[in-house]
């Protein structure tokens, strides 16, 4: 995700939660009697008749229509610019020039790293991959290990197997990221069933 996007994010939820805070206000002050105080014209009652009037209106389908098709790209945009984890193709390595270009599968390269510290005593599975995060290339690691596995030994592998990633692709732009989950039974015990 972009930086604009969340920039935008946070924007509009602090006008959304502004609003809310104003509308909540003013039914408080409307319900305490005190709205009329601040406000001299302020109602005594709401009454859905200026609604109906509204909905009865010639404008009231076209400008609906709009207001629905708009909303609707604006909720396509906001799901398309929030997509967090974002393939990349193949990554250009160092020395690499227009005519000569050099090039090594990221992923590939990941997937074989997390085939190294599936080696790793206690490692139940590894996945590997590289992806863009916000703008950074990021070579993602998912570990899962046995409940019983010593995760000192598993993080110092991670660690050195990461290094030779790092490597392996030549670029100072990729950020290492290694997420461990730990299995939740053991791969020789079964569940007793009561």
């Amino acid at each position: 995700m972009k930086r604009s996007v969340l920039g935008l994010d946070r924007v509009v939820l602090v006008l959304l939660g502004l609003l809310v805070l104003a509308v909540g206000l003013v039914v408080a002050a409307w319900g305490a009697g005190l709205l009329p105080r601040v406000w001299d014209r302020s109602p005594d009652e709401v009454t859905l008749a200026t609604a109906t009037d509204a909905f009865a209106a010639s404008w009231w389908p076209g400008a609906s229509l709009a207001a629905g098709v708009v909303l609707g790209l604006l909720a396509l945009w906001w799901l398309v610019a929030h997509r967090t984890h974002r393939s990349v193709g193949d990554l250009r390595l160092q020395g690499s020039t227009p005519a000569d270009p050099r090039r090594v599968d990221g992923s590939a390269a990941a997937a074989t790293a997390a085939d190294v510290i599936a080696e790793t005593h206690g490692v139940r599975s590894a996945g590997g991959k590289v992806v863009a995060d916000r703008g950074h290339l990021v070579a993602e690691l998912k570990v899962t290990v046995e409940p019983d596995a010593d995760l000192t030994t598993v993080a110092a592998a991670a660690d050195r197997t990461m290094g030779e990633l790092a490597t392996v692709l030549g670029r100072d732009d990729v950020t290492a990221r290694v997420h461990l989950d730990v299995a939740r039974t053991s791969r020789g015990s079964r569940r007793q069933l009561a």
